[in-house]
C-alpha cells in the first residue's frame, strides 16, 4: 500500500510516499518511490499523446531530425519506462497503460495511418528509437507482444527490419543494431547474425581497459560508457538467451563489474552525478549500469549500496524539480537549460532517463530492494582515484560530499586531421558533482593565452601525458603543458607555457552557481574567491609565477546549468610567464576553506615541489622528456 502524501505542497516531492529511513537510512527511498516517479512520468506524457498513441509531441524546440522523428522518440523512450513498470509489477498495472502502447504500436507501424513512424534508414534517428522499442517489447513480452494480433506483429517486425543491411554510425549506435536484430531473431523475423556479431566485435575495438570504452575512435569518454556501451550488452544477453555466446556474455559481465567498481565514485553524497560530457539532459540515466550489474550478477557492489547510489541520484533531481510540476522532463539539468543539449536533442530526448528504472525488473524481494541501504564510498572517506584509460583523476571529500574529476584525457574529438574545437563539457580541466561549466564557454577551469587582437586560446586536442597516483598531465595544441596534483579538496596545477615572451595568460577556477543570488566575490594579490550563499566556495591562489596582480571574479547570468547566477575566480598575468603554479579549490567544508599552507617551490632543474597542509608532498619534474607516469613521490612524502 502506498504511504500517505504528507509533504508540504511547495515540496517538489510532495506526491511521493513517505520516506522509510529504517530500510533506507541514507535516502529514505524505497521501491515504492521509484514506482511513484515512474507513474508520474508516464501520466505526465498523456496530454501530449496523438489520438492513437503512436507519438508524443512534447513542447520545446525540435531536434535536427524534425518533429516527426521527435514524436517517435516520445513513444519509444517512454515505452521503455512503461515496459519496466509493466514487467516489474508482473503486469499488475492499470490496463490502460498496456493498451495505449499496444495501440501506439499498431498505429505507428501502419504506413497508411496518419501517426505512422518514420522508417528505419541509414544513420537516421529512428535507429536509436528502434532499439528502445525492441528492448521494451522483449521485457514486456508476456503482457504486450504475445497479445498483439499477427498483422501488428508482422508490421512491427517489418519496421524494425529496416536495420537489416543498413549503414549504422560507427559509435554506440552499433549496439542499437545488435539489440534490434537480436529481438527480430527472437520472434522469428528476418535478421543477420553477422551484423549482430560485427556490432559486438566493434565495441571490443574501443575497449581501453579498466572498464572504459571510448565511444568510437578517438578519446570519447563520457556517460555513454555507462548508459550505452555497458548497458546494451547486458540487455542483448537477456534477449538472446541461449543464442548468446557464453564467452561474449562473460567478457562483458567482467568489464561491467570492473567499471562499477569505479562508477560508484561518480556520485556526490547528495546524489548528484559528476557533470561532464554530452547528453546530460538524460540526468539519472547515469544509474542504469548500477541496476544492470545487479540484473546480470555482474557487480562488486553490495545490494544496499547499489540502491543508495541509484536512489540518491533520483532523489537529488526530484528535490530540485525534476520532473517538473506537469510531470515532464525538460531539456536541461534542473530547470530547462538548452546549452546542455545537442543538435540531436528534441523535446522527448530526456526520456532516455527511462533506463534508470531498469531496477524495477528485479523482483521486490531481490536484495537490492530488501537490503538495508549502505553508504556510498564518497559518504565515508576521502578518495583519490587514478583512471588511466580516460586520462582522469577523481578526488572526493567526505566532509562536503563533493566529487571532482580532473580531465587530462577526454576531448571527444575524432582522430586527426579533424578540427579540434572546444566543447565546454569536454575541454575543461575539471568537472564536479556540485558545479557545471559555464556554457557558452567562460574562463572557468581553463587556462588560455591571450594574444593581442585575438581570442583566448582553446584547449583543443588533449594529448595525455599519463595518470599515476594523485598526478595527471596533458599537453594542449595551444602550447601549454599542465600537470595536476590532487589531495583532499585541493588541486595544484603546474603549467609550462610555450608562447612568445610577454604573451598575457589567464586562468579560471570553478564556476559556482545559484538561482537565488549572485555568488559573492573576494579578491587580493594572486587571489580570487567566489562563494555561494550556502558556503560552496571556489578559490584560485597563485603559488608561483603570478606575481602580485589582483585576482578578479567574473560574474555571469543565464549560462550555467546549476543556477542562473554564476561566478568564476580568475587570475591574469599581463606580461606572461614560462611557468605558473596555481592552487585550485572547490569545497563546502569550512575547515578546508580556513586551512592554509599549500606551497610550491621550484628547484634548479625546474621541478616543482608541492607541499600540502598535512605534510603530503609531491614532486612534478619538467616533463619535456618524460611523463607523469615515471616519477614517484618525493622521498619522505606520501602517495
Amino acid at each position: 500500500m502506498t504511504a500517505p502524501h504528507v509533504s508540504p505542497p511547495d515540496d517538489p516531492t510532495h506526491l511521493l510516499p513517505l520516506p522509510d529511513y529504517l530500510s533506507s537510512p541514507v535516502t529514505g527511498w524505497t521501491r515504492a518511490h521509484w514506482e511513484a516517479v515512474a507513474d508520474r512520468l508516464l501520466d505526465g506524457l498523456l496530454p501530449y499523446a496523438t489520438p492513437d498513441f503512436a507519438q508524443y509531441r512534447l513542447p520545446g524546440p525540435p531536434s535536427h531530425s524534425g518533429p516527426w522523428s521527435d514524436g517517435l522518440e516520445g513513444f519509444a523512450r517512454s515505452f521503455l519506462l512503461a515496459a519496466f513498470r509493466i514487467a516489474g509489477s508482473g503486469g499488475r498495472v492499470g490496463p490502460a497503460l498496456i493498451e495505449r502502447y499496444a495501440a501506439g504500436l499498431a498505429a505507428g507501424t501502419d504506413p497508411h495511418h496518419p501517426e505512422h513512424w518514420p522508417p528505419v534508414t541509414d544513420r537516421a534517428q529512428p535507429m536509436v528509437e528502434a532499439a528502445s522499442i525492441a528492448i521494451a517489447l522483449h521485457e514486456s513480452r508476456r503482457w504486450l507482444w504475445d497479445h498483439l494480433d499477427d498483422g501488428v506483429r508482422g508490421r512491427v517486425g517489418d519496421w524494425l527490419g529496416g536495420f537489416v543491411g543498413a549503414d549504422v554510425n560507427d559509435s554506440n549506435w552499433r549496439l542499437f543494431q545488435v539489440i534490434t536484430e537480436e529481438f527480430l531473431a527472437s520472434v522469428g523475423a528476418p535478421y543477420r547474425r553477422a551484423e549482430i556479431d560485427a556490432g559486438l566485435a566493434r565495441i571490443d575495438d574501443w575497449y581501453r581497459g579498466g572498464g572504459w570504452y571510448t565511444d568510437g575512435d578517438g578519446r570519447k569518454f563520457d556517460y555513454y560508457n555507462a548508459w550505452a556501451l555497458h548497458l546494451y550488452p547486458v540487455l542483448w544477453a537477456r534477449i538472446a538467451g541461449e543464442r548468446a555466446d557464453l564467452g561474449t556474455v562473460l567478457r562483458h559481465r567482467g568489464r561491467l563489474r570492473e567499471f562499477l567498481a569505479v562508477h560508484q565514485y561518480f556520485f556526490g553524497s547528495d546524489g548528484a552525478p559528476v557533470h561532464q560530457g554530452r547528453s546530460l539532459t538524460y540526468r539519472f540515466a547515469t544509474t542504469a549500469p548500477l541496476w544492470a550489474g545487479a540484473l546480470a550478477d555482474a557487480t562488486p557492489l553490495p545490494p544496499g549500496r547499489t540502491r543508495r547510489l541509484a536512489s540518491g541520484a533520483l532523489k537529488h533531481f526530484a528535490e530540485r524539480g525534476v520532473p517538473d510540476e506537469q510531470g515532464l522532463l525538460s531539456l536541461g539539468w534542473y530547470r530547462p537549460f538548452l546549452p546542455v543539449t545537442q543538435r540531436y536533442s528534441g523535446p522527448a530526448s530526456p526520456y532516455w532517463a527511462s533506463k534508470a528504472f531498469l531496477g524495477l525488473l528485479l523482483p521486490d524481494d531481490h536484495p537490492v530492494w530488501t537490503a538495508t541501504e549502505e553508504p556510498g564510498p564518497v559518504d565515508t572517506a576521502d578518495t583519490t582515484l587514478a583512471l588511466p584509460a580516460p586520462g582522469w583523476l577523481l578526488h572526493s571529500t567526505a566532509a562536503d560530499g563533493i566529487v571532482r574529476l580532473v580531465n587530462h584525457g577526454s576531448d571527444r574529438l575524432p582522430p586527426p586531421p579533424a578540427a579540434a574545437d572546444d566543447s565546454p563539457h569536454y575541454a575543461k580541466l575539471a568537472y564536479s558533482s556540485a558545479t557545471a561549466p559555464d556554457t557558452p564557454p567562460g574562463p572557468d577551469n581553463h587556462i588560455a593565452l591571450l594574444p593581442p587582437d585575438s581570442t583566448p586560446s582553446q584547449r583543443g586536442r588533449i594529448h595525455s601525458l599519463g595518470v599515476r597516483g594523485r598526478c595527471a598531465g596533458s599537453r594542449q595544441d595551444g602550447g601549454i603543458e599542465t600537470v595536476s596534483v590532487v589531495h583532499g579538496p585541493w588541486e595544484v596545477r603546474v603549467h609550462r607555457l610555450d608562447a612568445p615572451p610577454g604573451t598575457p595568460v589567464r586562468e579560471g577556477g570553478w564556476a559556482v552557481a545559484d538561482d537565488t543570488a549572485p555568488p559573492v566575490g573576494e579578491t587580493g594579490p594572486a587571489l580570487a574567491v567566489a562563494r555561494r550563499a550556502d558556503g560552496l566556495t571556489s578559490a584560485l591562489v597563485g603559488l608561483y609565477g603570478w606575481g602580485d596582480t589582483e585576482g578578479t571574479v567574473v560574474q555571469a547570468c543565464g549560462v550555467n546549468a546549476v543556477g542562473h547566477h554564476s561566478a568564476t575566480p580568475v587570475l591574469h598575468r599581463a606580461d606572461g610567464a614560462r611557468l605558473l603554479v596555481t592552487l585550485v579549490l572547490l569545497s563546502a567544508d569550512p575547515d578546508a576553506l580556513r586551512t592554509t599552507g599549500v606551497s610550491a617551490r621550484v628547484t634548479d632543474d625546474e621541478a616543482v615541489e608541492i607541499r600540502f597542509p598535512d605534510g603530503t608532498r609531491e614532486r612534478v619534474p619538467c616533463l619535456r622528456d618524460s611523463s607523469v607516469s615515471s616519477p614517484g613521490p618525493e622521498p619522505g612524502g606520501r602517495s
